[in-house]
């Protein structure tokens, strides 16, 4: 993995207040204008502190804003100074994250001079009504175009969704991952909706016009999102909000967790197990073998998996094998194993 050095621009270009949006919170950033001078300042701190595995694979990235909204002259501004690290070779690459309707050919092109290499969309669904009463002042169709211009023009393509947003149902959110699948974006991001103070959206959830998901529903849907796109080859490289205190103290309501991705991914593998259980004969010796670092997810967070097993009789079925070959976060079964 790279070492990303996060530089936050909240709210620079976005021409719209999102109903859920409060990057200053998610940001832990106050609502002063990033300068140059901070961004140097930022990158020598970071490169300063990183370990020697991830000197050779240093990404810039520019976040909390929609980069491509900026004017140009702001976006080479900002590009500009990250120039001496790329030549140094301190520095690798650059990435950022705009939104879709903000892509087009000239942009991109100032992109690629300046070393930008991943550019993510914030599509946040592929429902246009879902966009609509968000306040996002762009349809799906912009997103597939951005997308797909993106991907001819050779950068990587990220693909960033908000389950949870309001007027969003099981059929709609379908469609969003169906429509990922059909761009097929290098990677996604999945960030289950939040309620947070001073948004939209905070508004309507205490007018009692707006329900969000339950923790127990947003894992839920995540989990039937990562595993399409797991078996569609695209990668999901985060699922919920990092933890911040900024963002624990505005938090009003909504699926918040720590370790959000942890539980996706336990309630994946209880999944897994339960399918290869099922295909083996009863009383047969069966030994299920799990990468040595996936122990915590097959266990489940307090043992819930292995609880669960215990309640459908399985947990007697298996030992468990590690193996550091094992495919992280797979499950692999071995028949006529002999039982300890």
């Amino acid at each position: 993995m790279p070492l990303i050095i996060p530089i936050f621009i909240p709210h620079e270009g976005c021409p719209h207040r999102c109903l859920f949006c409060n990057q200053y919170t998610i940001s832990s950033r106050n609502r002063e204008q990033v300068t140059g001078a901070a961004v140097v300042g930022t990158i020598h701190s970071w490169l300063a502190l990183a370990q020697p595995k991830h000197r050779n694979q240093v990404q810039v990235a520019f976040y909390g804003g929609s980069f491509t909204g900026l004017t140009a002259a702001r976006q080479v501004e900002l590009l500009a100074v990250v120039q001496p690290f790329l030549r140094r070779g301190v520095v690798q690459s650059i990435r950022l994250s705009t939104r879709p309707d903000y892509i087009d050919d000239e942009g991109l092109a100032i992109l690629r001079r300046y070393g930008v290499t991943t550019v993510e969309l914030g599509v946040q669904s592929c429902d246009d009504l879902v966009l609509q009463l968000a306040g996002r002042g762009h349809t799906c169709a912009d997103s597939v175009r951005a997308g797909r211009l993106v991907k001819e023009q050779g950068f990587r393509l990220g693909w960033q969704l908000m389950p949870g947003l309001p007027g969003e149902n099981t059929r709609s959110l379908r469609c969003t991952v169906n429509r990922t699948v059909d761009v097929r974006p290098d990677f996604v991001r999945i960030y289950p909706t939040l309620v947070l103070r001073d948004s939209g959206l905070a508004r309507q959830y205490q007018q009692g016009t707006y329900r969000p998901l339950s923790l127990n529903q947003a894992v839920a849907a995540v989990s039937r999102m990562k595993k399409r796109f797991d078996d569609q080859g695209i990668g999901v490289v985060r699922m919920g909000l990092q933890s911040s205190a900024d963002l624990e103290r505005s938090l009003i309501a909504g699926p918040w967790h720590p370790a959000f991705g942890e539980l996706v991914k336990a309630r994946l593998m209880l999944q897994q197990t339960r399918r290869l259980l099922a295909r083996t004969a009863s009383a047969s010796p069966v030994e299920l073998v799990i990468n040595n670092r996936d122990q915590s997810i097959f266990h489940g967070p307090r043992s819930l998996n292995l609880r669960r097993l215990q309640e459908l009789g399985l947990s007697t079925r298996f030992t468990l094998r590690l193996d550091p070959q094992q495919p992280r976060q797979t499950v692999r079964v071995v028949e006529g194993a002999e039982q300890h």
